[in-house]
Parts: structure tokens; C-alpha cells; sequence
């Protein structure tokens, strides 16, 4: 693992944390052995749990507006469809949720948004994209997520968690290579791989609120980070997720940092959202 303290963002970068809705999902998807029949209750309930979505602006003095995931994007439950929109179905709306709104809270416009960075390409992620299709804005992704995404939309393997309408070529997409991406002084993004082959988290070093680590969905829940539970259903390659845990949790402990898992509601009601913001 290449170096932990990474520089300081420069004075006067700024951090908004965006709330964008709620799903609501068995929680065998994100616990494994959530809802496990035994011989002595062989018919267990099936727990279903409400995740919150979220995506983070950051204000940076040399590079501009930078986002940081985009959500699942506008009227999403009728893009998506049957069966995904029930399995993974939208609950307690209000406009509030949309990204253009969510950003207008900061006092900022989509328009002004300088660069994207995505964690990785799921669909409940990735939907937002839509708002920057035909421009020049950089759609910033590892190269293993971008490649493993348009193969499962093109031979329709894992094809229920990646969607079509986001991987459009009119992006402005921009691959990043390895295992570390400092794409500005003081924001790095760190392949995580596990929960998907590209899968990045985001590292912040802000001057007074301290480290920021947004683990995405290397962490759907807290328990998957807190009691070291492997994802459910969602699991992927859980060799390389143990791997990653291990990493974040080593950098966790060395920064102090301020922890924001991909859908924990609980975890990102800790913390200010917009319009309030960090320093």
C-alpha cells in the first residue's frame, strides 16, 4: 500500500455531503447470512432495510466543483423497471432527493460541476451521469470498473446491477490506472476491488474537519465495516473485499477518519449534509 497521509487540501476547499433518497432492499443483499434458515427455524423472517443515497460535492480552489457519485438518476424506478424497481424499490421521495436539487443547496449549479468521479458503475450510482452526457466534463473511473461494466451491459452478464442508459459513449470518460489517483492536492482515490473489479473509494484531507474516507459500496451497512460482514447476494469477489477491508481499516486508524459508508442511513445522519458543509 502506497502512502497513507496524503497532502492537505488547499485552505478553503470545501465539502458538502448530498442526500439523495432513500431505497429499500432484503437485507441478504448487503449481510451475509442475513435471513439464514436453520433446522430449528426453517421459515425465518426475510429483514428489509432502508439505505439512504448519497453523492458529495467538494468545493476545491484550484481544480473547481468536483462530484463525487451521482446517484440513480432522474425518474429512476421507471428506468430501471421490473423486477430491479421492486427488489430494490424507492421509498419516501421528495424533490429534495433529485441531484440538481441536492446541489442547489450548496448555493452551486449542476452546470458549474467541473469534473465527476466515479466510485464505480452500478446503477444506483451511476444514474446521474445522464446530466453530463454531451459535455466536456471529465467522468473520472478506473480502467478495471469501466472495462467490467460495458462487458456485463454488452453480454448481459450481471447485467441487473450495471444499466445501459449510464454507460453512454457521449461521456466524457476518463480512465485512471493502479491502485492510487491523487486527482487533486489533497483528494486520492483508492481501488478498493471486491464489490465490483474498479470499485475506488475516495480519501479527503481537509484542514479542520480532519480525513474523510467514503468507502462506497465497499460498505453497503455499518456491520459490513464494524464486524468485518462480508457483503450477501451483492458479493462478488470476497477474497479481494477482505483485502480492501484491510486496507481501509489500516488507513481508518492511521488518519482518524471520518467514515461514510455507501447506504448506511444511520451513519450519514451522523454528519451535516447540505446545506452545511466541512472545512
Amino acid at each position: 500500500m502506497s502512502s497513507i497521509c496524503v497532502e492537505q487540501a488547499p485552505k478553503g476547499t470545501k465539502l458538502w455531503l448530498l442526500h439523495l433518497g432513500y431505497v429499500e432492499t432484503d437485507e441478504g443483499f448487503l449481510l451475509q447470512g442475513a435471513g439464514l434458515s436453520t433446522a430449528s427455524n426453517p421459515n425465518p423472517p426475510s429483514p428489509r432495510r432502508q439505505m439512504v443515497l448519497i453523492s458529495v460535492l467538494i468545493d476545491h480552489p484550484t481544480e473547481g466543483l468536483i462530484l463525487f457519485e451521482t446517484g440513480p438518476g432522474e425518474a429512476y424506478p421507471e428506468v430501471w423497471g421490473p423486477p430491479v424497481n421492486d427488489i430494490f424499490a424507492r421509498v419516501d421521495y421528495s424533490p429534495d432527493h433529485e441531484l440538481k436539487a441536492a446541489i442547489a443547496k450548496t448555493g452551486n449549479d449542476i452546470k458549474d460541476v467541473r469534473a465527476v468521479v466515479m466510485d464505480h458503475l452500478h446503477l444506483d450510482h451511476a444514474g446521474g451521469l445522464e446530466h453530463f452526457s454531451g459535455t466536456d466534463v471529465p467522468v473520472y473511473v478506473h480502467e478495471k470498473e469501466l472495462k467490467h461494466a460495458f462487458y456485463s451491459v454488452a453480454t448481459k452478464t450481471d447485467a441487473g446491477v450495471y444499466h445501459p442508459k449510464d454507460l453512454n459513449t457521449q461521456l466524457n470518460w476518463q480512465a485512471f490506472h493502479g491502485d492510487v489517483f491523487e486527482l487533486a492536492q489533497g483528494i486520492t482515490l483508492r481501488h478498493a476491488p471486491g464489490h465490483t473489479p474498479g470499485l475506488s473509494i475516495l480519501q479527503v484531507n481537509l484542514a479542520s474537519s480532519g480525513t474523510w474516507l467514503f468507502t462506497t459500496d465497499q460498505y453497503h451497512v455499518h456491520e459490513n465495516y464494524h464486524d468485518s460482514i462480508p457483503h450477501g447476494w451483492l458479493a462478488r469477489d470476497q477474497k479481494k473485499w477482505v483485502r480492501s477491508h484491510q486496507m481501509i481499516r489500516t488507513i481508518a486508524k492511521r488518519t482518524n477518519a471520518n467514515l461514510v459508508f455507501g447506504h448506511d442511513k444511520e451513519m450519514f445522519f451522523k454528519y451535516n449534509h447540505a446545506p452545511d458543509y466541512y472545512e
